[in-house]
């Protein structure tokens, strides 16, 4: 039987509430950021463990019943539940990583983990790529110790290992050997969403993710005749690779309006007032990077392998493909791909489908709600990723997933340049505002928007 919520406004934490949950991001993810977490793929860790460790004993002092997970030796996860007001409420997940991607210390003005506090900023590496959205869940948690507040659905927050690889020791780990926690879970959320983006005009967007495109990490292998390098060889892998790769340069991906990216698109229509060509995207302003590289499906080369020496001509040559897939375009994508690949090249690799969720349901609707609440002018439209999140394994357990990390910033900060960046850094600003509204929409029941 189905319970009606009467709608409610969506709540406001009080200044001193407020005034606490600023200072509590900033602290946590300054302390967050002093965890080394490197990730170099392919298995190479600098490890989670102390971190999830350290997650787990801030989830245990603020009252919760926390579980660490190791997948393998140091890579760790950290997973607790929330009990909500309501247990016959569908519950939320809250995902974030904490591994992060490496940074050269000679690159950066200064230690890239020291999680300096300066400038109105934390310094380090993963302080906007995700231990910003870590801090503001454990901000959170705090929160609700320090009120005796309690959420009105369960609310399962999830801290991972591995989603700057393949998530292979992190949510794909968690959804293929423990699924019963997230059981009951009809929604999550987690990182690339949320964050204001300033319009010409004026105007704050704040997008949030509510598709990605798949990725297909492509080997593309050439074979040939090995030989002699100071003789013609008509049979020569390198060559044939060569011009595969030319013809992947030269294709021309097609345009394909999926329904994110029209709505986003229509979204933006209405509210400059223009009618907007997708080959023409300059009138968005700062906002036609939500939309470029999600007009078509892509592969970019990335990486080549072949020989051994100056005057061998090698058997086989073989490069890496990044293939990123629209959703509803699979079919599509790979009879493109294996056309150019021809009758001489084979392929393998590792493939995540493009996932999407309903932005008119009702948890996009409390979001959106929770961002009017701290910015009236909140304009709250979904877009579609370019890349992807560990919001595709949680799919396999059909969880739809949205990306929202609440932040506002100035329009001469452009926080894209830092994610993998150099000097990266979050602004104490945006994350005092961050807190604030995820705090607001936690607390909120969707069903009042059903």
């Amino acid at each position: 039987m189905s319970h009606a919520v009467a709608p409610t406004p969506t709540p406001v934490p009080s200044q001193a509430e407020a005034e606490a949950l600023a200072a509590d991001a900033v602290s946590l993810c300054s302390r967050l950021i002093r965890f080394d977490t490197s990730n170099f793929g392919g298995g190479e860790s600098r490890g989670e463990r102390a971190c999830a460790q350290w997650v787990a004993e801030e989830l245990t002092d603020a009252g919760l019943a926390p579980v660490v997970l190791e997948s393998a030796p140091g890579r760790a996860n950290t997973v607790v539940r929330i009990p909500g007001a309501d247990p016959a409420a569908p519950a939320l997940l809250v995902h974030g990583h904490l591994d992060v991607v490496p940074a050269e210390p000679s690159d950066w003005a200064d230690y890239p983990f020291s999680g300096e506090v300066r400038d109105g900023a934390v310094w380090g590496r993963g302080a906007l790529d995700m231990k910003d959205m870590d801090a503001m869940m454990l901000a959170f948690v705090r929160h609700l110790a320090r009120t005796g507040a309690r959420p009105p659905r369960d609310l399962v927050l999830a801290f991972v290992a591995d989603e700057e690889d393949t998530g292979e020791y992190g949510a794909r780990f968690l959804v293929e050997q423990h699924p019963d926690l997230f059981e009951g879970v009809n929604a999550a959320i987690s990182e690339s969403g949320g964050q204001s983006v300033h319009l010409p005009g004026g105007g704050r967007l704040y997008p949030v993710a509510a598709g990605e495109r798949g990725s297909a990490w492509m080997t593309v292998t050439a074979r040939g005749t090995a030989g002699h390098g100071s003789r013609r060889n008509d049979d020569n892998a390198l060559v044939k690779l060569a011009t595969v790769i030319g013809q992947f340069a030269g294709h021309e991906w097609p345009v394909r309006m999926v329904p994110i990216v029209e709505a986003l698109l229509d979204g933006l229509s209405r509210h400059l007032g223009i009618e907007i060509d997708p080959t023409d995207l300059s009138p968005l302003g700062a906002a036609a990077q939500l939309v470029s590289g999600t007009l078509a499906n892509s592969v970019n080369p990335t990486m080549l392998r072949a020989g051994y020496k100056h005057n061998v001509i090698p058997s086989e040559a073989s490069a890496a493909l990044d293939g990123r897939i629209l959703p509803g375009t699979e079919a599509e994508f790979f009879a493109t791909v294996d056309a150019l690949l021809g009758p001489d090249l084979s392929r393998a690799g590792d493939y995540q489908a493009p996932v999407s969720a309903d932005h008119s349901a009702p948890d996009f609707a409390a979001m959106a709600a929770a961002l009017r609440a701290h910015d009236p002018d909140a304009l709250v439209l979904p877009y579609c990723m370019t890349g992807g999140t560990d919001a595709k394994a949680f799919a396999a357990l059909g969880i739809p997933g949205f990306g929202f990390v609440p932040g506002r910033t100035p329009a001469d900060f452009d926080a894209w340049q830092y994610v993998h960046g150099v000097d990266e850094r979050v602004l104490t600003d945006s994350l005092a505002f961050g807190a604030r509204v995820l705090t607001s929409y936690l607390m909120t029941d969707p069903r009042a928007f059903a």
